[in-house]
């Protein structure tokens, strides 16, 4: 038996797994983000505890043998959040976000003054979003408590320091945070030295899929779990996702229909290009990378239509965009609006509506949101090959993937067939624990990290692929002419 712990940012999910590989039950905690100030996001690292007692106590009270019998716990988390402690393990300030945006004058001090040749160690964009900017902002205005900061961890491995008494991460979770040398998959003393700290102000790393600690008796205790339980060396919420669908091989890939849209393919080479951005980190497993675009409106643009038009539901909206003959001309539409990072990394991109007329109605804008988010895919996938991506297969997740409709739109424009598989929505906290299974067991990846059942296939049909070429190619041109007026 095994547990799967992922840490969200808006809720922290457990999930018990036994050893066929079959979840046996979940739990869930929400969680609360604090925003002080414009751009700010935080959240109180004590609430990570909570709420993790709770949905393990959960899991307790409802599978109370098989919950006694497990052996491994793996953890996942939101990546890149800044939790500072001090030298005697106390939580100085709130932990500062992956969303917060307060530090963009730091990311370019970091790659014009500070480290001019972060992107080649990196391989990545220094981006508010990242850890080390957030440490350059509260040098310069929390001059306090960067002095008194010993300790700087990711969510994840603030928990696992509560777990286990041990500061460790995962390669996977620090690739997200500017400090790592992703090639070389150890921190970087260069990238260290050009934020003011030092190798001893980082946790001990290891793999994704080795022993990251033990529980600690008490915590045992109190658990109710077995003393010598192992806790993997886990991922950030990305790569842990990849581990619970079985994208483990250089070549698999899925895409996300979140609320934002993640494309994501391992790779057996550290792949950058930044000039695309594109993350380039490590995966969860030794001697494999990934690379993953990320835009920040997918599925949410259907959902910020349906609020405008007083549509009853997203499907409504949908199967109104479908019911529209094939050949219908429908508006353009860059789905930029929360601004977007892959491939144009431009927090002052927004959404657009193009060649509006009296003859389009609610289902046109409906259809084109669809086709502007899978546009923007093709936009990321092409990046990804421009990095030297190989993608062979790609699996669909999310709450978009459930519209076949959205499922063979995204299969005619990228020109690739997308799979949909039962179980995927369980995600990173399955992956979680099958990073625990291979922790505590020692069995090959691929024996573990299988994909789960094909539902269903959804494959290009060539004609309409090449009628998607040339709307891109129109799509990419109306963001190059509106992209300085965008900015404020």
């Amino acid at each position: 038996m095994d547990v799967g712990i992922d840490l969200g940012t808006s809720e922290v999910k457990v999930v018990l797994v036994d050893d066929a590989g079959r979840v046996l039950g979940q739990a869930s905690r929400a969680l609360t983000v604090s925003r002080p100030h414009p751009l700010w996001s935080e959240q109180d690292p004590a609430a990570w505890w909570q709420g993790t007692q709770a949905a393990l106590g959960e899991l307790r009270e409802k599978h109370g043998a098989a919950y006694g019998a497990v052996r491994g716990i793996g953890l996942s988390g939101q990546m890149h959040g800044a939790t500072l402690l001090d030298a005697q393990h106390r939580v100085l300030r709130p932990c500062i976000l992956w969303n917060d945006g307060r530090s963009h004058a730091q990311c370019e001090q970091l790659e014009r003054e500070r480290a001019p040749h972060s992107r080649r160690i990196t391989g990545n964009i220094a981006m508010p979003g990242f850890t080390a900017p957030k440490l350059m902002w509260v040098e310069q205005h929390e001059p306090e408590v960067f002095r008194r900061t010993a300790l700087v961890l990711l969510p994840k491995d603030h928990l696992r320091l509560t777990l286990t008494g041990e500061a460790v991460s995962d390669m996977s979770d620090a690739s997200g945070t500017l400090w790592l040398d992703v090639g070389a998959r150890r921190w970087s003393d260069e990238m260290l030295a050009a934020t003011h700290l030092t190798p001893g102000h980082m946790p001990r790393l290891v793999e994704g899929s080795q022993p990251g600690g033990t529980l600690r008796d008490e915590v045992a205790d109190l658990l109710g779990l077995p003393r010598d339980v192992v806790v993997a060396g886990g991922g950030g919420d990305n790569a842990a996702s990849a581990a619970g669908i079985g994208v483990a091989a250089p070549g698999t890939a899925f895409l996300s229909l979140g609320t934002s849209g993640v494309y994501f393919v391992a790779n057996e080479a550290f792949s950058p290009n930044p000039a695309g951005a594109v993350h380039a980190f490590c995966h969860a497993f030794p001697g494999t990378w990934h690379q993953m675009t990320v835009m920040l409106a997918a599925a949410s643009c259907l959902r910020w239509l349906r609020g405008l038009t007083g549509a009853d539901s997203e499907a409504q909206l949908v199967a109104e965009a479908q019911a529209l003959p094939p050949d219908a001309a429908t508006p353009m539409f860059l789905p930029y609006l929360s601004g977007e990072r892959t491939p144009h990394n431009d927090p002052h991109a927004s959404g657009v509506f193009f060649g509006l007329t009296h003859a389009h109605g609610r289902g046109h804008l409906a259809r084109a949101v669809l086709e502007g988010v899978a546009l923007a895919f093709l936009d990321g996938q092409q990046a990804l090959l421009q990095g030297g991506a190989r993608i062979d297969s790609v699996t669909l997740v999310g709450g978009g993937s459930r519209s076949a409709y959205w499922a063979q739109l995204l299969a005619d424009v990228l020109g690739r067939r997308m799979d949909r598989r039962s179980g995927s929505e369980v995600g990173a906290a399955l992956g979680a624990a099958r990073l625990a299974r291979l922790a505590r067991t020692g069995e090959a990846v691929a024996e573990v990290c299988v994909a789960p059942p094909l539902t269903d296939s959804f494959e290009p049909d060539a004609a309409r692929h090449a009628a998607f070429a040339d709307r891109h190619a129109r799509f990419q041109r109306l963001y190059a002419v509106l992209r300085e007026e965008m900015k404020p």
